[in-house]
């Protein structure tokens, strides 16, 4: 469609859309990078366009590590969308973030080992900044909305992305409590980088399902009390999000737009054609 779709929504399990949304269409577009997850449901809500994209796929079979996060970043950047409000199930490091609390984090610690994160290389090198992963912006906006429905949320938090499918083993839990995270899973990467690369505002909402490994008292986590959670939690983040569409999309952070110029070192006389091609899609000609 010609219209821009400023706002990008990637769900989790059961996230897939909004009760009253209005569906415009379903798309599954190609990108450089290959297909998204899944298609991309174009929906009207409170008059916003949005785009709507089930991270792991409807009825979640795809592993954290085989998510297509570089088609999934390309396909909302292509769509327009400027801000993206990413939801994720995650285990809780801390005694005060009990299952069923809501969390927004501010910092990431990376644990991943085999993933795709970024659009360059092959003969494009871009470093871009990474201090600060997540848009203030955005947090600020969903904090608000989160106290006026009273959803119980914790801001400014730590977040450590494993590599998976399995949950971590007590030790490694105890260690990342050590280090000052609070909240783990398996998904904010690269997903957080990409969108970094792509120039849009990221903000990951973070739903505790379970206390992870660490409490020595309590069994260790499994898939039942995950799932049994998760479903609630999916029912809170749908009044979160129904609250905060008419929030997003209004051009409040713009601050990444045109900076991915400033990050590349290659020399031009260096620069790969072909890459620069695919690059294309994602910024459009001469963005150099």
């Amino acid at each position: 469609m010609k219209e821009k779709i400023k706002i990008g929504i990637i769900g989790g399990t059961g996230l897939y859309e909004l009760e009253g949304m209005d569906i415009v269409e379903e798309i599954y577009p190609d990108t450089p990078w290959g297909k998204p997850s899944d298609k991309i449901t174009i929906g009207k809500f409170k008059g916003k366009l949005l785009a709507f994209l089930p991270r792991h796929g409807r009825g979640h079979f795809l592993l954290p590590s085989e998510i297509p996060n570089l088609a999934n970043i390309a396909a909302l950047k292509h769509l327009g969308v400027e801000e993206i409000v990413a939801f994720s199930s995650v285990g809780s490091l801390r005694e005060e973030i009990a299952p069923l609390d809501f969390v927004l984090p501010s910092q990431i610690i990376d644990r991943t080992k085999s993933r795709e994160f970024t659009f360059f290389g092959n003969g494009i090198v871009v470093h871009s900044t990474f201090g600060d992963p997540f848009s203030k912006s955005l947090a600020t906006r969903i904090e608000k909305v989160a106290q006026t429905i009273g959803l119980k949320l914790h801001t400014n938090k730590t977040l450590v992305c494993m590599e998976g499918p399995l949950f971590s083993t007590r030790a490694e839990s105890k260690v990342y409590r050590a280090w000052g995270a609070d909240i783990i899973n398996m998904s904010v990467l690269p997903e957080a980088k990409l969108a970094r690369e792509a120039e849009i505002a990221y903000q990951m909402v973070c739903m505790s399902t379970d206390y992870d490994s660490w409490k020595e008292h309590e069994e260790a986590v499994t898939v039942e009390v995950v799932i049994a959670n998760l479903q609630q939690n999916g029912v809170n983040a749908k009044k979160l999000l129904a609250e905060l569409i008419p929030f997003l999309g209004n051009g409040e952070d713009l601050s990444l737009q045109g900076s991915i110029k400033f990050s590349v070192v290659t020399s031009r006389e260096k620069l790969n054609s072909k890459k620069l091609q695919d690059l294309e899609y994602l910024f459009g000609k001469n963005f150099l």
